[in-house]
């Protein structure tokens, strides 16, 4: 071994040991946790999120693209089951909760209010995020009690996915090609059964098995649309309502007449839609990206004659209005160094910056300069769903335990759709069954 190659890897061995022996230079570590899916076969080791596509594509491409950008801070990332929140509140529980964590903006008030969650004013203040930079309807979604208790990622809501081939040859389609959507309950139903006819498939793609989201969105939008205040108490709901009937019944009518695929579970639901196995699929915001991108590949159902996307029909006389929630990342609430501290502030702050890329999933961005760009406004079918920033309409913020309800609403809606249960009765007990659990909070 020559004198200089010997010199060489001494100082080699002690720069290494120097940095084993010095902490400064070990990265600080977040653990970060989250829904949306694992999709590591495609993305994990991506870092070009340009490429990415779908919310898990996108947003795992974010994290890895994070990791690779500050080397000085290492995530590491813990993937549930949507939406997580039973997972969580066992981890508060047990004192060892993750430090980031994805959750809606209408789940926020259920850990804030009991002090599990960190104020982030002050947080994003340092890593200049102001709060002046939101949607007035990301902002409002994530503060609580004048503060400020997760980085809001975007808003979402319910849409009207739609076979526009299917359409065609239902003889559903304006002037101009565009899908005919309907303006009334009786309109759809008459155009549901025109659809049936003539294209031998159901109208509607629902996930209606192991579900209880989708018929609750579907139920406060159009109570919604009937200027029912089902909420006027934060404490006690008002479901055994006419409007509420009125709703169940339009839903149990589509599903007797067989307007709708019946046992399909989420995921199936999306693979008969792209199979072309119906004409609308109800669906949110998150797969614009997913179905866009199937309509550009040729040979699929949705590229034979178009994909198109809007939001629910209006087919009562209230209000414009349909049901909108939005994720953010929260932070709990636990003692952290300072470098801990500033290790969360850049990871809120990578994400506010790169808003433009997660809203190509087809949520709607919650950084204002995002949702005004000319980018976002190209991006495809923004111009048909732009009216769902000014009528998504969330529960009140005081409305607590809202995941809860929604198990609630969708267990009785199931029953009251698939015949198991009388609609009145089943109206009553989900009253009854919610207002007993807000009474026990």
């Amino acid at each position: 071994m020559t004198h200089s190659l010997r010199k060489y890897m001494l100082a080699a061995a002690s720069a290494l040991a120097l940095a084993v022996a010095t902490p400064a230079l070990a990265a600080t570590e977040l653990t970060v946790q989250r829904f949306f899916g694992a999709c590591d076969a495609e993305f994990g080791g991506n870092t070009d999120v340009s490429k990415a596509v779908g919310e898990c594509g996108i947003i795992t491409s974010l994290i890895n693209k994070f990791n690779t950008d500050n080397p000085d801070v290492h995530v590491t990332v813990t993937t549930v089951e949507w939406p997580g929140y039973d997972q969580l509140t066992a981890q508060f529980a047990a004192g060892d909760p993750p430090d980031i964590v994805t959750v809606h903006h209408s789940v926020l008030g259920d850990y804030q209010s009991k002090g599990l969650l960190m104020p982030l004013d002050d947080l994003l203040k340092t890593v200049g995020v102001s709060p002046s930079d939101f949607t007035d309807a990301s902002l409002s979604g994530v503060t609580k009690d004048g503060k400020i208790y997760g980085l809001p990622i975007d808003n979402w809501t319910m849409l009207f996915h739609v076979n526009v081939d299917l359409f065609k040859k239902a003889g559903l389609v304006n002037a101009d090609g565009t899908p005919k959507l309907p303006t009334s309950v009786d309109e759809l139903m008459a155009q549901a059964k025109q659809f049936k006819e003539k294209t031998g498939k159901p109208y509607f793609v629902q996930n209606l098995a192991n579900e209880v989201a989708l018929y609750t969105r579907n139920l406060y939008t159009y109570l919604f649309q009937q200027d029912s205040d089902f909420f006027a108490d934060p404490k006690q709901v008002k479901m055994n309502t006419l409007e509420a009937k009125k709703v169940l019944e339009m839903y149990k009518a589509i599903y007797d007449n067989d307007y709708t695929t019946k046992d399909l579970d989420y995921a199936a639901s999306i693979n008969a839609f792209l199979a072309g196995d119906g004409g609308v699929h109800l669906n949110g915001t998150w797969v614009i990206g997913d179905y866009t991108a199937s309509s550009e590949t040729s040979g699929t159902a949705l590229n034979a004659g178009g994909y198109a996307v809007y939001p629910y029909p209006q087919l009562f006389s209230g209000k414009k209005a349909q049901y909108a929630d939005g994720h953010s990342w929260a932070v709990s609430q636990k003692d952290r160094s300072p470098e801990e501290e500033a290790a969360i502030g850049k990871f809120l702050k990578f994400f506010n910056d790169n808003d433009y890329e997660w809203s190509r999933t087809g949520h709607l961005p919650a950084v204002k300069a995002v949702l005004e760009s000319d980018a976002f406004k190209k991006l495809p079918h923004r111009d048909t769903i732009a009216p769902i920033a000014t009528l998504g309409t969330p529960l009140p913020s005081t409305v607590q335990r809202q995941f809860a309800i929604q198990d609630i609403i969708g267990q009785e809606m199931n029953a009251a759709i698939t015949g198991q249960k009388d609609i009145d009765a089943a109206l009553a007990d989900m009253e009854s069954r919610i207002n007993e659990l807000l009474a026990n909070i």
